[in-house]
């Protein structure tokens, strides 16, 4: 006769020697959770201001320029006015520039939070076994 065994869900507690995830934290709304998240923001934050600094000071005083020096505006390279060129074919590569580097910053932010709270540790795959 076979012995009855009880199944039960997956483990709760993580096993002898390795890590703890930290996901639990940020699930379960921890103040160490919290701390995590909260690093997260901060740092989407700062790309964010950091990104719209560089908009305003670079396309934002543009019209500024051309309202200071009214000589400018009536330059035509290329037979374009200055102000069509600037703003309105040379605005938008450095646009998509821009959004291209704002997302790879955000997903690379994201990356490194994902890391830290699944507990991925580099150091650790890189060390040589020892036998």
């Amino acid at each position: 006769m076979t012995e009855r065994v009880r199944v039960t869900g997956p483990p709760r507690h993580p096993a002898a020697g390795r890590p703890a995830s930290r996901l639990g934290d940020v699930h379960e709304q921890t103040a160490l959770g919290d701390v995590y998240l909260r690093s997260l923001l901060r740092e989407q934050l700062g790309l964010a201001v950091r990104v719209l600094g560089l908009l305003a000071a670079t396309l934002g005083i543009v019209p500024l320029v051309f309202h200071l020096a009214p000589g400018l505006a009536d330059a035509q390279p290329l037979g374009i006015p200055l102000p069509w060129l600037l703003l309105g074919v040379l605005a938008h590569p450095f646009l998509l520039l821009l959004a291209w580097r704002y997302v790879r910053r955000a997903e690379r932010n994201e990356r490194a939070f994902a890391d830290l709270v699944h507990g991925d540790n580099a150091d650790n795959a890189d060390s040589p076994e020892t036998s």
